[in-house]
């Protein structure tokens, strides 16, 4: 008899923001392969005797790669075993949940997604920042900057987010090595220069730093700040939000 493998989304940092639901998979697990950026304080949730395998990924350094994990993760539930796939964030939000969902139904395993709060909203949150605001954006928009490496071209259409950046929020996350090239694109496919935007390190942490800028001036202070991942990127009038008397989280390094 086959196990059942729980995809889990932890949340962005906090180790409170998990689900019930999450936490409670956790806790029954007998094996939990877990995320490089999951908090300390959350591993302890699990089982004593629960097999814990770090799976955790660097931008430029993995332990496993994605098919080597979608195979462990298969191999554990094939020896009747119950797989908690522990993930920051969401599993579905620029989380590889997907694939490692395939992976499961292709083998004939059960699987349950079990989502989490993405650090698309709650590193703004923490920042100050609300990320859709009734007199200043309706809509927002989440795109990575760290695309596929075996991707022919990018699939980022800068002309359409910058058009959408006039009406509304771009969250971008992974993206903090590539902000001055992605922040260059925005403004030649015509956002405005002087556009708010801030820049969150370890967001909803108490490491989270936050650099305060516009479009045009965001990579040279972020650069200075020596912001690093994980990080996310905030860009639109909301970001002005924070310094208008928004900012409320008291972990802020200084």
């Amino acid at each position: 008899m086959t196990g059942t493998v729980y995809l889990i989304g932890a949340g962005p940092g906090d180790p409170d923001l998990i689900t019930v639901k999450g936490l409670k998979a956790l806790q029954s697990a007998d094996v939990v392969l877990y995320d490089r950026l999951i908090a300390p304080e959350l591993l302890t949730e699990a089982r004593a005797d629960a097999d814990m395998i770090d799976v955790g990924k660097l931008p430029t350094k993995h332990r496993l790669d994605q098919d080597a994990i979608n195979a462990l993760i298969v191999d554990k539930a094939k020896q009747g075993l119950c797989v908690a796939r522990l993930k920051g964030g969401d599993p579905f939000v620029f989380g590889r949940g997907g694939e490692e969902a395939l992976a499961c139904h292709a083998a004939g395993i059960s699987f349950v997604v079990i989502p989490g709060v993405s650090s698309a909203v709650a590193a703004p949150a923490y920042a100050g920042i609300p990320v859709t605001h009734r007199h200043l954006a309706t809509a927002f928009t989440v795109f990575a900057g760290h695309e596929d490496s075996t991707k022919p071209e990018s699939s980022l259409n800068y002309a359409a987010l910058a058009q959408i950046a006039k009406m509304g929020t771009l969250v971008l996350l992974m993206g903090v090595g590539h902000l001055e090239s992605i922040t260059a694109h925005l403004i030649a496919h015509g956002l405005d220069p002087l556009t708010p935007a801030v820049c969150i390190e370890w967001g909803t942490t108490h490491h989270q730093r936050v650099v305060e800028a516009t479009l045009a001036t965001l990579p040279l202070q972020v650069a200075q700040a020596n912001l690093q991942p994980p990080a996310t990127t905030v860009i639109g009038a909301v970001s002005a939000l924070r310094s208008a008397g928004l900012r409320w989280f008291e972990g802020e390094t200084r």
